[in-house]
């Protein structure tokens, strides 16, 4: 029983659907640190007595052992600090948010590749309206060479060039406006 404060009438501890909620907080959190490779596993900040326990049920291909293993890990993660918890949350959310940039990042590459092969020196002049950094004589290059390996058939080195070229320009562009709106009050 969880008792109430004599003077003011409030109960001392949480609800045992608050410690419920809680628990399995920490069991979801369980699965998705089971659910990682061990390099991703590497850059989390994870306490050093937690890692066995992690490595340990990736291990186990057995339904209900591995089960098992899963609640015996939330409950050595219970024992662990809500601060310390709370940073192997951010760093994860952290890891997809920056995945999701990247991703859209090399999509955002695609399509200007795929624009500057299709499009020409109209859709040239579109990139460099958009990134006046950008080397004007080395685009215009490896879009020419780019179409030349199509037509011929050959190796596709110009075409991932352009594509290298094309995900640096985007990436610079990008850190430049993320830098510029943290400057920003």
């Amino acid at each position: 029983m969880r008792g109430r404060d004599p003077e003011t009438g409030e109960f001392l501890s949480p609800s045992r659907t608050q410690q419920r909620g809680e628990a399995l907080e920490i069991r979801s959190l369980a699965e998705k640190l089971v659910a990682l490779p061990a390099a991703q596993l590497a850059r989390l900040p994870i306490p050093d007595d937690l890692m066995p326990h992690i490595v340990e049920t990736q291990r186990i291909t057995s339904h209900i052992a591995h089960k098992r293993q899963l609640q015996f890990l939330a409950k050595q993660m219970r024992r662990e600090e809500d601060e310390v918890l709370e940073a192997i949350r951010d760093a994860m959310d952290e890891g997809g948010e920056a995945a999701r940039r990247e991703t859209a990042l090399l999509h955002r590459a695609e399509q200007w590749r795929d624009r500057l092969l299709a499009g020409g020196d109209d859709a040239l002049a579109a990139l460099l309206d958009e990134f006046p950094t950008a080397d004007r004589q080395k685009l215009r290059q490896l879009v020419r060479n780019a179409a030349e390996e199509k037509a011929k058939n050959k190796p596709p080195r110009a075409f991932r060039e352009l594509f290298r070229e094309l995900r640096e320009l985007l990436a610079e562009a990008s850190a430049t406006q993320d830098g510029s709106e943290e400057d920003a009050p």
